[in-house]
């Protein structure tokens, strides 16, 4: 954050990545890093299978190295306790030994040196730091043993070559595991990297070509044969066929596609042969902009994360006070012989303390916890919405295309002058994208209606649409909207949604519009009611309407015929109340709501910007997504929680039996070498706890 131009920086520990929003160029942030001490390169064009082979080499180095510096140290334990080294007088052998001992700590711990060096040269520490420091110590006193026996009592003259090894074996072993297990968790991310096609057959002038699909252009044609996944985001201008985008959505179930559908990157084509014309590649397309937005979400943090962090930046320093503390306690009151005491328990501490398992107990359970929701089709966009999703306590839903199928249809009309009413409708309504106005057109279209050109064009959002037909103004929309422009008329009770239709000043005639509930909406309240969340429904539909939906739902309270802003007053209010609010919604008019509300989930065929806004985009189109959401949010905050305990419960108990607390009253120290293994054993027990989210059950 000190680099000039950057706004903002996260690194992710457990999948070894970095997220950096900069002013600057990608090459002065390369050097920065440099000049800090690491290596970094910029991500781009990602191959699972070559990441695969680098992450299965990554893996087999680390255990070639665990297994050297192992049997080299349980060779040399062997040999001293079965008698078949020789006396410490013998220096050639010993001074032989101590060379060949520090040759394969090199070779097998290298990493750790290298680290540590880095750090040094930062004026900073690291997990790097304390391994040096640990096996160093068990190295140089095991020489000064051999060169310089005289500086020390007898009884304090102990090799600790053996140690030094085990730490390195053991350490380097659960970096094996550790990264086994990284490997398993960033599955999600690689899963959907590697479902861009890497070919397709672009359409030239009639004649067929296979080409990189990095070389597809806006408008080319493109032709999917079954079997064959979209490369591009496009539009289906020959043929039709059922398609399974149930990689990104998590929904088994196929969908029809015909002529002018549109069709996502990355889902599969399955029966007939499409021709479609592209109109977002690269990286604007949907698959990409997913693979960006979950690699975001996984290298963010939680609130959580930030109290961990500052405690980490501490902890190192402390450690080394600690064991430097626990040095001169056993050189002020420990029994003989002292040094041989100070030695093991100054390198206990150091490495039993090592905060690997600290730095990797938030990481990767976002990590997992992220990539777990986006196999179902639920994008989190950072931590911070994951840990405010795990405490709601409302739920507010927006009506039409959120809890209903968004598809309204006319069930009946009444006009004074039909014809007059239809043409004014058609006319104003053609303008409209909202789901109430699709339907009022294909009514009129299947009535072969005409329109007319219309002038002053306006539409509020969550009232209708207005504009001036023939010198006269018109308008559509609800009795309150209609109220507002000055129209007289009468509130209707109908069973469904009323739109009026109104020419001058008066109200010439309306239709009566039904929606029908998504086949889960009953299933998906009830999961959110079982979770124990309020259930609310606000909508700018009539009341009646609004009633005859929602009696099907058992909500627990439905507010009819908002306005936008009412929509966010509302979610004020609540908010006002002490609860804490998640709101969904999938149109314009549910943009204001979705940014007040805590959590904001917008449904993923709902208008751009309610998705772009909103801190969960649920790619099904299903509430059963919002219900999946908050319980992976709640697993994911449940198991940090659970790794921090471990690790803080951990340090705070065998930090002092490194110690050796335990020493007066039952004689027990603990070996650097099983230090070595117990910091080992923490880390993958965090890991492990972590990769469960990759198991569990959202719905």
């Amino acid at each position: 954050l000190e680099t000039p131009g950057v706004i903002r920086a996260a690194v992710n520990f457990a999948d070894q990545t970095a997220l950096v929003k900069t002013t600057g160029s990608i090459e002065e942030i390369l050097s920065h890093v440099d000049a800090a001490g690491y290596r970094a390169a910029l991500i781009q064009d990602e191959n699972p299978e070559q990441k695969d082979a680098l992450l299965r080499s990554e893996i087999r180095v680390s255990l070639v190295k665990s297994l050297v510096a192992l049997v080299f140290g349980f060779t040399l334990m062997a040999a001293g306790m079965m008698g078949s080294l020789p006396a410490l007088n013998h220096s050639f052998f010993w001074l032989g030994t101590g060379v060949s001992i520090l040759l394969v700590m090199w070779v097998t711990g290298e990493h750790f040196y290298r680290g540590a060096y880095r750090a040094a040269t930062h004026r900073t520490t690291t997990m790097d730091t304390l391994i040096t420091l640990g096996t160093g110590a068990a190295w140089f006193y095991s020489m000064v043993v051999i060169v310089l026996p005289l500086l020390l009592p007898e009884p304090s003259r102990h090799l600790f070559f053996e140690a030094a090894l085990f730490i390195i074996g053991f350490v380097n072993l659960g970096k094996t595991m550790e990264a086994s297990a990284k490997g398993k968790a960033s599955a999600a991310i690689r899963k959907l990297i590697g479902l861009r096609p890497t070919t397709a057959i672009k359409i030239v002038e009639g004649v067929e070509v296979q080409v990189d699909a990095d070389a597809i252009d806006i408008g080319d044609q493109l032709r999917i044969k079954p079997g064959e996944a979209f490369p591009v985001d496009g539009v289906v201008r020959q043929g039709q066929s059922s398609v399974d985008e149930s990689m990104l959505t998590g929904e088994p179930l196929l969908v029809e596609k015909n002529l002018n559908d549109r069709v996502v990157s990355g889902t599969l084509n399955q029966f007939g042969s499409l021709v479609i014309e592209a109109e977002q590649v690269g990286s604007e397309t949907a698959l990409s902009r997913i693979i960006q937005r979950v690699r975001e979400a996984q290298n963010s943090k939680p609130k959580i994360g930030k109290l961990t962090d500052r405690i980490s930046s501490v902890f190192l320093p402390v450690v080394i006070l600690l064991a430097v503390t626990t040095v001169f306690t056993w050189w002020l009151v420990g029994p003989e012989p002292k040094i041989s005491f100070m030695i093991v328990t100054g390198m206990s501490v150091l490495i039993i303390a090592c905060p690997c398992a600290l730095g990797l107990a938030i990481p990767m359970s976002i990590m997992v916890g992220v990539g777990r929701a986006a196999s179902s089709g639920i994008l989190i966009r950072n931590g911070e919405a994951l840990q405010a999703a795990s405490r709601l306590t409302t739920v507010v839903l927006d009506k039409t295309g959120t809890v209903t199928t968004g598809k309204p249809q006319v069930s009946q009309f009444h006009a004074i002058g039909e014809a007059r009413m239809l043409t004014i409708a058609h006319s104003l309504e053609v303008l409209s994208e909202h789901p109430l106005a699709g339907a009022i057109v294909k009514y009129c279209e299947l009535n072969r209606v005409e329109t007319r050109q219309i002038s002053g064009f306006v539409i509020a959002p969550g009232g209708g649409v207005s504009g001036e037909l023939e010198g006269l103004q018109i308008a559509c929309g609800n009795i309150r909207y209609m109220r507002e422009l000055g129209y007289q008329g009468v509130d209707l009770e109908a069973e469904g949604t009323v739109i009026h239709v109104g020419e001058g000043e008066k109200i010439i005639g309306h239709f009566v519009l039904n929606d029908s509930l998504k086949a889960d909406s009953i299933e998906a309240v009830a999961d959110l009611k079982r979770q124990g969340l309020k259930v609310v429904m606000l909508t700018g539909d009539s009341e009646s309407s609004a009633r005859a939906i929602a009696g099907q739902l058992s909500l627990d309270e439905i507010v009819a015929g908002v306005k936008p802003e009412d929509k966010l007053n509302k979610i004020r209010d609540l908010q006002a109340r002490g609860e804490k609010v998640g709101m969904v919604g999938d149109g314009i008019n549910d943009s204001l709501a979705l940014t007040a509300a805590d959590v904001g989930f917008a449904m993923g065929e709902g208008a751009d910007i309610a998705v772009e806004t909103a801190d969960v985009a649920l790619l099904g189109n299903s509430i059963k997504g919002v219900s999946s959401a908050i319980k992976v949010s709640r697993m994911t905050m449940r198991n940090i929680f659970q790794n921090l305990t471990a690790e803080f419960t951990y340090n705070i108990l065998l930090i002092p039996i490194a110690a050796g607390i335990l020493y007066p009253f039952t004689g027990l120290l603990v070996n650097p070498a099983m230090a070595g293994l117990a910091m080992a054993l923490s880390s993958i027990t965090v890991v492990s706890n972590a990769s469960r989210l990759r198991w569990a059950k959202l719905a």
